[in-house]
């Protein structure tokens, strides 16, 4: 640090640090909190499950041989 705008620097950013503890610091949360799901976005995911099943229906295991 032979520089004196890096004492400056160096300084302010100790300062800043340690200040930063205090209990009126601002805080960030972690995690921002959840939305509930709308209904409208469950109503869509139900009809197009629905569709999906009835373009290409599931695989039936227990069918006879066609002879």
């Amino acid at each position: 640090m032979l520089l004196p705008t890096s004492m400056i620097m160096a300084e302010t950013a100790t300062r800043q640090h340690v200040l930063s503890a205090r209990p009126k610091a601002p805080t960030i949360s972690a995690h921002a909190p959840r939305r509930r799901r709308s209904t409208t976005r469950r109503l869509t995911a139900g009809v197009l499950r629905r569709l999906a099943d009835r373009i290409e229906p599931r695989r039936v295991y227990n069918s006879a041989p066609v002879s």
